[in-house]
């Protein structure tokens, strides 16, 4: 079997790649689990001072892995929908294990994020390439996030009828220096940020050229004693976000693009329309939520939504599920959502997502803190 993740440790700087690039990295409950025991591993030795993390990408021409040019693009979203259609033969055994795998995927994930958020030791990512979702996620709570000119970022879930999750909330509602309107743009949209945008947003510490990121993984104590200093770049359509994306309800959100004549809003217009209403309002509901969260408590937070996405399926409608089989299964792009129209979606089917299916000791995230 490939090696999924590759570690390695020398002169104090443990190492750890991501190595499924043939699908971008996408992650499985198996590599989750690989990267959290290392991490729990090398937070624990005291000979190592420094942890890099960084994505391989695949070479068609050389038919071979190299380093570099792809972080994550995120979960193994193909698995999410296995995971809730069982194709085996003893359908209630495959249910219940495919239900318990799904169930640990994401609270697995979750940790594995908080705990690179509190890591007490620097952490160095390598956001080259593609870095999407769970890359995200792994991705945001380092020490340096480097990003470079290939750089392609976005929190882009409510294209699959899901919400920005792995910390998304906490993270997109902080961006920009939590000015409103910017992370909610971001989040309903999904849209693709370049490396310097990344850099403008808050979302990314360090610019360099992407030739440069062997000799920095290969030697990285003098880039962290003294890594590149940059001005942060403006915000391009900041005014824009501000204008229509600050607006309490979706509805409003949508109405005030629908007025503007400019090529941004039309854009950002027709991102909303091709999105889940539901999830789109589940999303926005999320992002105003998280703004006033610790971390933790966004994560449990959307431990519950992620728990609603997927509860009761096959059996009972999920956007979630649709949009998956829309854009990776069938790829017809005709996901059928429900409700159709922003204006059918009530208050009622937003607050569900936010009702845990759990009290508060049996929680799966409840040990989660703000501190080790």
């Amino acid at each position: 079997m490939d090696r999924h993740i590759i570690t390695s440790v020398e002169g104090g700087i443990a190492r750890l790649t991501l190595n499924r690039p043939k699908a971008l990295n996408a992650l499985s409950l198996t590599m989750i689990r690989d990267i959290s025991k290392a991490l729990f591993a090398w937070r624990d030795d005291a000979t190592i001072t420094h942890m890099l993390l960084r994505g391989t990408k695949w070479n068609k021409a050389s038919e071979a892995s190299e380093p570099f040019g792809s972080f994550c693009a995120g979960g193994d979203i193909r698995y999410f929908h296995e995971a809730v259609y069982s194709k085996s033969s003893d359908a209630s055994y495959d249910e219940a294990r495919n239900r318990d795998s799904l169930e640990a995927f994401f609270t697995e994930e979750y940790t594995l994020n908080h705990l690179i958020h509190h890591y007490p030791k620097p952490v160095i990512a390598f956001m080259d390439g593609v870095v999407m979702g769970g890359g995200m996620g792994l991705t945001q709570g380092a020490s340096i996030r480097m990003v470079t000119e290939r750089t392609k970022m976005a929190m882009p879930e409510t294209a699959i009828g899901l919400f920005p999750d792995v910390g998304g909330g906490y993270f997109l509602s902080r961006c920009a220096n939590s000015i409103v309107g910017v992370g909610e743009y971001l989040a309903l949209t999904g849209q693709m940020l370049s490396g310097q945008q990344a850099l403008s947003m808050g979302l990314a510490d360090v610019w360099v050229e992407s030739k440069d990121l062997l000799d920095i993984w290969n030697n990285p104590v003098p880039f962290v004693l003294s890594p590149p200093t940059h001005e942060r770049p403006v915000i391009e359509h900041l005014d824009l976000m501000q204008k229509h994306f600050a607006f309490g309800s979706l509805q409003e959100i949508v109405q005030s693009l629908q007025s503007n004549d400019s090529e941004w809003a039309k854009i950002a217009l027709a991102k909303l329309q091709k999105n889940s209403p539901l999830m789109l309002a589940v999303t926005l509901e999320q992002i105003r939520r998280a703004r006033q969260m610790s971390l933790s408590d966004d994560l449990r937070m959307e431990r519950d939504m992620v728990y609603r996405c997927f509860a009761d399926t096959p059996n009972k409608h999920s956007d979630t599920v649709e949009g998956i089989r829309s854009l990776v299964i069938d790829k017809d792009h005709a996901p059928k959502w429900q409700p159709v129209r922003i204006e059918d979606v009530t208050p009622t089917m937003v607050n569900a997502f936010f009702v845990s299916p759990w009290e508060p000791s049996e929680h799966p995230l409840r040990r989660l803190g703000d501190s080790f």
